[in-house]
């Protein structure tokens, strides 16, 4: 499935999807109200789409364990200002996604960025965020 780059609003609470009735399309807006979330800042908003015991890999960072640790990297340690997220597609199997797309924004020093990413999304039976892993394209070796 393709997604587009617009961005909806988003109500604060989340629905819980349940184990028998989770379509492929319920997951994959979950991920996009995600990016929603992040693109506008709603911190707390996107810490509910987290188990409490939730785990996020990125490169250049230690494996973030729980919400409180997810909670201080986005309110302090991310070093993006601010941005756009642009999904060019979801792929959902079960209860995993799989995503690719764009970034464009500011980061702290006032600098630009624009780039490719990857995430890999694993839910738990309520449709919570397990795990999430991110992977960026950019030169390394």
């Amino acid at each position: 499935m393709t997604v587009s780059g617009s961005h909806v609003p988003v109500t604060p609470s989340v629905t819980q999807l349940r184990p028998d009735s989770a379509s492929r399309e319920q997951v994959a807006e979950r991920v996009r109200r995600y990016y929603r979330l992040v693109d506008d800042n709603d911190i707390a908003g996107l810490l509910e789409l987290f188990t409490e015991s939730a785990e996020y890999a990125r490169p250049g960072y230690d494996v973030l364990s729980g919400r409180q640790e997810i909670h201080a990297f986005y309110s302090g340690t991310r070093v993006i200002a601010q941005g756009r997220h642009t999904l060019r597609r979801i792929v959902v199997e079960g209860r995993e996604a799989a995503v690719h797309g764009n970034f464009h924004g500011t980061l702290r020093d006032g600098s630009e960025v624009s780039l490719r990413f990857a995430d890999f999304f694993r839910l738990d039976d309520s449709g919570l965020f397990r795990r999430r892993d991110t992977f960026f394209f950019s030169p390394m070796v």
